[in-house]
């Protein structure tokens, strides 16, 4: 059942007048009367405080509570919005349900002709002291063969070009994100993450004693090519945490292709936001009116997300049921004023009237140029889950300070504001 469907019939229970349903759930939702006093106070004081802030026509607010899946606040809510960072939302729940928590990508060196190809398998957090393992491994079974020397080459082919999406500006890359490659080695912010890998690769092979021949190139690796050794990730479960605690792009975009292998489509940019529509609409039935991808991360100016759409992600977390597959995202959801983007030294949740919250609310940051955002979850008064989210898009005012603004608004979703 849609997260739609479920408020209508939510305003269908605690409603009076079965007409005022059929008339249209959003409107009726606003009705002081359908609503209990502390979430009257929430919509009384948002629409208050958004007033004040000026940001009625730039912003995409909505507010849901989670147990009963009623409205309590809308804000032009179903108006799509660049998302920024909040589009991880859907990346993490697309890939998280595509391949399982406990999935583990598997980074391979093979043997064939005299050559090591270093093969990547989308390990976006591999180290060099991984690596160092897999070249030591590599190093014993050449001194098995009685080999002293060898070629080496990366193979990435699991990710097909384009590697920048649709939406990227130039200044993006290789410092806010990497073109996007299956094979990298400490999340080194360079242009071409595989080679720089296999460099990597090869020095450590040095290290211990082998001739490496010539400079480090790109190939495929042959069927008939002998397995040397591989790695294995930490679990998918925990790369999530990091990537949403963090708003770590690079992660994201390469869950994002990830998602697509194991939803059965091309590992490309439009192969993985189709899973990711695929998986949302089918699985959770959540909304996409308005929603445009083009990215995992949210860096694409392209992308539109109406808040309604990142609040009924959010509401999946409070769900028992989705726990063992979508925990992850609420844990690492950054928890205001204490850790990742919302953490000490952010300029978030640090001062009145929003520190009140702090440690109360976990919510996705995100900001671009022109647009800044914050969804996430919270106990309200009553002591229920509250799922909020404020998109802005356009605001003349200094970015710092709307940033604070939306800050307080989630702190008087909680109440103490």
């Amino acid at each position: 059942m849609s997260p739609a469907v479920r408020r209508m019939l939510g305003l269908a229970v605690t409603g009076p007048v079965m007409g005022s349903v059929l008339a249209g759930y959003t409107s009726y939702a606003n009705d002081s009367a359908s609503l209990s006093q502390a979430d009257q106070k929430i919509a009384d004081d948002l629409e208050a405080r958004i007033k004040e802030a000026g940001l009625g026509a730039n912003l995409s607010g909505f507010v849901m509570d989670a147990e009963s899946n009623g409205e309590i606040f809308d804000n032009n809510a179903s108006t799509a919005l660049m998302p920024a960072s909040n589009a991880k939302l859907a990346t993490a729940t697309a890939a998280l349900t595509a391949l399982g928590p406990d999935h583990r990508f598997t980074t391979r060196v093979v043997y064939g002709d005299g050559t090591l190809t270093l093969v990547g398998g989308g390990d976006r957090v591999l180290t060099a002291d991984d690596l160092s393992v897999l070249a030591k491994t590599a190093v014993d079974g050449l001194s098995a063969a009685g080999l002293t020397s060898v070629k080496v080459r990366v193979d990435d082919s699991l990710f097909p070009e384009p590697t920048l999406a649709e939406g990227w500006n130039d200044g993006y890359f290789p410092d806010v994100v990497s073109p996007v490659r299956p094979l990298v080695v400490d999340g080194k912010p360079v242009m071409d993450t595989s080679i720089d890998a296999g460099e990597v690769f090869a020095r450590l092979l040095t290290d211990q004693g082998v001739t490496v021949d010539g400079t480090v190139a790109r190939g495929t690796a042959a069927a008939t090519d002998v397995p040397v050794a591989s790695h294995n990730s930490p679990p998918l479960s925990e790369i999530v945490k990091r990537m949403m605690l963090n708003s770590d792009n690079n992660i994201a975009e390469t869950l994002l292709r990830m998602t697509a292998i194991g939803a059965g489509q091309p590992a490309t940019f439009e192969g993985g936001t189709t899973a990711v529509r695929n998986i949302l609409s089918e699985k959770y039935g959540i909304s996409l009116d308005g929603v445009q991808l083009f990215d995992g991360s949210g860096l694409s100016r392209s992308a539109r997300i109406p808040a309604t759409t990142l609040a009924d992600l959010l509401d999946l977390l409070t769900d028992p049921q989705n726990k063992a597959v979508l925990g992850p995202v609420l844990d690492g959801l950054p928890e205001a004023g204490e850790t990742g983007t919302l953490g000490p030294g952010t300029g978030r949740f640090d001062t009145e009237p929003s520190n009140c919250a702090k440690g109360e609310v976990k919510a996705k940051t995100g900001t671009l140029t022109g647009a800044l955002a914050l969804s996430g979850l919270t106990t309200g008064e009553d002591g229920r889950w509250k799922v909020f989210s404020f998109v802005e898009n356009g605001a003349s005012a200094d970015p710092a300070a709307t940033k604070k603004v939306l800050d307080g608004l989630a702190a008087t979703v909680n109440g103490c504001f």
